[in-house]
């Protein structure tokens, strides 16, 4: 299938395309995981958790929104 035929079955939204696809392989560049360990204080630890209370979602969630959104902004900016 052309590259073509597959923009109109995917705009069209009633053919499924993945099967033209090998996704066995497939990568998100600059996405891989890398571990790191930061410490804060406790008020801050606290603050985080009830975030994450609020909004449903684990601890590390709210910081990674919170990182990516401060992150995004100042690329945006400069």
């Amino acid at each position: 299938m052309k590259a073509r035929s597959i923009d109109k079955a995917f705009d069209e939204g009633d053919t499924d395309i993945t099967e033209h696809f090998d996704v066995s392989k497939a990568t998100r560049p600059k996405c891989t995981i890398k571990r790191v360990n930061v410490d804060f204080p406790q008020w801050m630890v606290d603050a985080l958790d009830d975030e994450a209370k609020r909004v449903g979602v684990s601890r590390q969630s709210v910081i990674k929104v919170w990182l990516a959104e401060r992150l995004d902004r100042n690329s945006a900016v400069g």
